[in-house]
Parts: structure tokens; sequence; C-alpha cells
């Protein structure tokens, strides 16, 4: 008995390649049911079933269900958005409600309703510039590049050149 206690403690190998959703599944769906979603696909494919503008503009935060049952009225969705659209969003979370159910083929959301949260698109760490290149780095690419009789790709080229020595002496 204390062998089967014990495999069921160790993870289980897959001896396969598998994919990063499926790599990060394990990791998302407890983070993604406490807030109150029972699986990723209304976060995963919010661009197919949200109509026009509202995919580009809001995403899910939360589902949150009624007390008690589970009835027919659905849940109350909680979007994040963009502050410029919400008041257009407060009057069609219907539209959007709709929408979500009939992608799902029946009822889930009931109420769609604003978070309290913002959303700013592409809000993401912002992408560092490059450190500027040194004089000996400088000096090392046009002596590679000089060779070079196209200027299109000697530029190219030299601006490869710089982010590479550039990163290697880091």
């Amino acid at each position: 008995m204390a062998a089967k206690s014990r495999q069921s403690d160790e993870p289980r190998r897959l001896n396969r390649v598998v994919g990063v959703a499926e790599a990060l599944s394990k990791t998302l769906d407890p983070a993604l049911r406490k807030r109150g979603f029972a699986s990723r696909d209304i976060i995963t494919h919010w661009a197919a079933m949200a109509p026009a503008p509202y995919d580009k503009v809001a995403l899910p935060d939360r589902l949150v269900w009624p007390r008690g049952e589970r009835g027919a009225e659905g849940a109350t969705l909680y979007l994040r958005c963009v502050p410029g659209h919400a008041l257009a969003l407060s009057h069609e979370g219907q539209l959007i409600a709709a929408a979500i159910n009939r992608y799902f083929g029946y009822v889930l959301v009931g109420a769609v309703r604003l978070s309290a949260e913002p959303f700013t698109p592409h809000s993401g760490n912002p992408a560092k510039a490059p450190p500027e290149a040194t004089a000996a780095v400088r000096t090392a690419v046009e002596q590679k590049v000089d060779a070079v009789a196209d200027e299109g790709v000697k530029e190219a080229l030299r601006r490869l050149g710089h982010a590479i020595i550039g990163n290697a002496k880091r």
C-alpha cells in the first residue's frame, strides 16, 4: 500500500512532446477556477466570440455565479474595459452576453458588468531600447560589412552586428 501512495505523489511523465498550452494548463486552470471560469475557452477565444469593437477593447475578468444552484439565468461576466469604451459597453452588455451564449450554445452569461480594474491593450512591459554600441563594436562591425555592395543589406547587417556583439559584450 505504501508503494501505491508514493507513486501517486510523484509527477507522471508524459514521455512525449508537449505543447506550451498543454504544459501550462495545470498551472493556469486552478487560477482561472478562482476567477469563476470552468475552462480557458472564454479567455482564449474571446476575439472570436465578442462582437466588434469589444473583442479588442475589453477582456473577461471573472465569472460570478449566483449563490446556490446554477440556474437558467446564467452567470454575471465582469469585463475589464478601456476607459473610453466603458459607457458603450455598459449599454451593450446584453449584446455581448448574447454573443457569448451563441458561441457556447447555451446560457452561460446572464449579465455583463464592468470590472473595477481597467484594461489597457498591449499593457505588457515595453521593450527596452537596445544599448548604444561602443566605438570598438562599431569599428568591428564596419570592418565585417565593408565588402557588402548593397546599401540596404549593409545597413541591416550593421544593425544585426551591433545587436549581436553588443549582447555578447554584456
